[in-house]
């Protein structure tokens, strides 16, 4: 069966295979939160995006050595299995650099806008967006084989989800991020793993993006 991204809290996980990745996702806790397990094909190194609740599901998930868990941005529904996780693997933690400290599990990385952090052979470019919290990055990977792939977090989401910009910190700055960062320099093609809900495109979300922001 092809990957769809329709997962549910309880639910089996859905994963996609890439010429050079794997993608797991999973949907864990009480908010319905997407934890998403990336391993390198050439190598079998892992990294984990959002230790967000059930360590223990996560952790049958992984099956075999995680080396890093990013942490999306500062809200607690994406750590609430970050120690748990982090202490039974021994992988080093990553979070953007001004959402780090409110974290509460020490972080060994602080990505920057445009850093790159890679899983085995397989390089993920960071993007820094500001509004949903001020440290907010999401990753992209660059398929050579294909298109890019947008980890979004909670800066994107697709039409109807919980968690809407509306409910952001600052969603003119988290738009105006968007339009710069995201809309202006991926294609439509790019497919995006939101932190919660079903995954989207960039093609799906433009012309809904270019709505009033109190629509969107």
């Amino acid at each position: 069966m092809s990957y769809h991204g329709h997962v549910s809290v309880g639910g089996p996980a859905d994963v996609r295979e890439l010429a050079w990745l794997m993608i797991t996702k999973v949907a864990v806790g009480p908010c319905d939160t997407n934890a998403y397990l990336l391993r390198c094909r050439q190598t079998d190194e892992q990294l984990l995006i959002d230790a967000a609740a059930e360590p223990d599901r996560l952790l049958t998930s992984i099956n075999g050595e995680l080396h890093t868990v990013v942490t999306t941005h500062r809200h607690p529904d994406h750590w609430q299995a970050l120690e748990a996780v982090a202490a039974a693997t021994g992988a080093r933690t990553a979070a953007g650099e001004f959402d780090a400290d409110a974290i509460p599990v020490p972080t060994d990385v602080r990505l920057c806008d445009a850093d790159t952090i890679s899983v085995g052979h397989v390089p993920l470019r960071v993007i820094h967006l500001v509004g949903h919290t001020p440290g907010s990055v999401a990753l992209v990977y660059d398929d050579p084989k294909g298109h890019p792939h947008l980890f979004s977090g909670d800066s994107l989401f697709p039409w109807g989800a919980k968690g809407s910009a509306q409910r952001d910190d600052d969603p003119e700055r988290l738009r105006a991020d968007l339009a710069v960062k995201v809309f202006a320099t991926l294609p439509d093609e790019t497919w995006v793993y939101p932190g919660h809900g079903h995954d989207t495109t960039l093609g799906a979300e433009r012309p809904r993006f270019a709505e009033p922001l109190a629509r969107y």
